[in-house]
């Protein structure tokens, strides 16, 4: 390796994922993933990598989030989503570099665990219970709106229309893009993996 190969930056990325609680950061050496958890520091070889699964995991009403989760063979899962906790109230967000991360990790996966499976969404069973009670949910206060309006109540009709509409505005998108699939080997989902569109520098 020559000395210009030892100043590249390895690819990297840091996370604070609760309000309250240490900043993590991961660093790809490798076929080695290190997560840097302030307390402890661990060295995961990525041959043990038996599945990637890409999600979406909103932090709160407001801020989209999105997690990458590797499933280990000994049974473990490492994730890490591209919402960083700066405060209470504050999140912060750097979905080119949360994407630049995910891309080398991935082609480094696919490298060192030829095997290793790429889904998308959450599991089947997961995913069917939550479509199933976020449409009834919806479903209930149509229905509740609907009565509401024929009765002659029509603040109740309109509180009803604004919670189902804020409910589909929250609820929707959680059905649509964690819908269960497969993906081609070391495929990174845009929808799911925010942030090409902003830039392809790697992460450092």
């Amino acid at each position: 390796m020559s000395l210009a190969d030892d100043d590249i930056p390895l690819p990297s990325w840091r996370q604070r994922p609760r309000p309250v609680g240490f900043e993590i950061a991961y660093r790809l050496k490798g076929d080695v993933l290190e997560v840097d958890s302030t307390r402890k520091v661990d060295q995961v070889r990525l041959s043990a990598v038996e599945q990637v699964r890409f999600l979406y995991a909103p932090g709160n009403v407001s801020a989209k989030g999105y997690r990458t989760q590797l499933r280990l063979s000994d049974g473990r899962t490492i994730s890490f989503g591209n919402l960083s906790w700066r405060s209470l109230t504050d999140i912060e967000r750097d979905d080119a570099r949360y994407h630049a991360f995910v891309s080398a990790l991935s082609a480094a996966i696919i490298r060192a665990s030829p095997k290793a499976r790429f889904v998308a969404g959450k599991p089947y069973p997961l995913w069917l219970a939550l479509a199933l009670a976020g449409g009834g949910a919806l479903a209930m206060l149509s229905y509740f709106s609907l009565r509401a309006l024929q009765q002659g109540a029509t603040a109740a009709a309109g509180l009803g229309l604004v919670l189902a509409a804020a409910s589909f505005w929250q609820v929707w998108p959680m059905i649509r893009l964690n819908r269960p699939r497969d993906l081609a080997r070391g495929e990174v989902p845009d929808e799911l993996v925010p942030g090409r569109s902003e830039g392809s520098a790697a992460a450092t």
